[in-house]
This record gives C-alpha cells, structure tokens and sequence, in this order.
C-alpha cells in the first residue's frame, strides 16, 4: 500500500521561510485551528507544503512554544524524573 503523496511538489517554495509567510501561517491556524495540514497551503495561500507548514509551526511558531536555556527548577525535574525513571521511554 502507497500513500499519495502530500502535495504536488511542482511550484512550491523551498527554503528559508520569509517573515511574511511566517504570518500569513500564524493568522490562518489563529483564525481556523491547527489540523488539516494538506489543504492548509492552498487555503492560506501559502505556497508550501502541508508538511513544511506544519513543522514550521510545531518546531518554531507556536505560542506557547519555550525558547532558550531551561531554569534551575526545571534542571533539578529533569534530574528527580531521571533518577525515578532512568532513560527508559514507555508510550501508553
């Protein structure tokens, strides 16, 4: 089984995201929600891909997304869970 693909990659902007694009992405989903990252280029008149859009906006324009170097408190967290947990990962 083959999954189409995402979007028709002929006429799509690669590269950089410009700051203009950066708001058109954040006034759409602001306006309309997350989901629906296929029809999110066309409807925003964007022209990228549904997945670049949505990795543009999980990895760098959400708002409650934190930047830059974490707290003491959240360093003695990461140190309590380690020695409670280890480095073991378990998805219920």
């Amino acid at each position: 089984m083959v999954r189409a693909p995402c979007c028709e990659k002929v006429g799509l902007k690669r590269g950089r995201w410009t700051a203009e694009e950066d708001e058109i992405l954040t006034n759409y989903i602001q306006a309309n929600g997350e989901g629906s990252w296929r029809s999110l280029p066309k409807n925003a008149g964007l022209l990228r891909c549904g997945k670049s859009c949505r990795l543009r906006w999980i990895n760098y324009l959400r708002t409650d997304l934190k930047r830059g170097n974490i707290t003491t408190e959240e360093e003695q967290m990461i140190v309590k869970l380690h020695n409670v947990f280890g480095n073991r990962y378990e998805h219920n």
